[in-house]
């Protein structure tokens, strides 16, 4: 297993803990912001690296992300412009 949180999973098409971490994403951008529930999914988040032994994530096409205002994490963006 690549520990960079990079390389995907053999039984599943995501990459590891990449769930945990776009819940939390989306949630911190939400509106009203639901601190309690973001601190749940950050728990969460917390587990799956220290059960899967993450040492680090990075984000996919970092050039692109820094010519637009996209969000990439690990091989799944989300393109927001305006």
């Amino acid at each position: 297993m690549d520990q960079s949180g990079v390389s995907q999973s053999k039984s599943q098409s995501e990459p590891v803990c990449g769930k945990e971490a776009l819940d939390l994403l989306n949630c911190v951008t939400q509106s009203p912001y639901d601190q309690d529930k973001c601190l749940r999914l950050l728990q969460s988040l917390r587990d799956c690296v220290l059960t899967k032994k993450v040492k680090k994530f990075s984000l996919a096409d970092q050039e692109q992300q820094e010519a637009n205002t996209t969000v990439c994490l690990v091989g799944r963006c989300n393109y927001a412009y305006g």
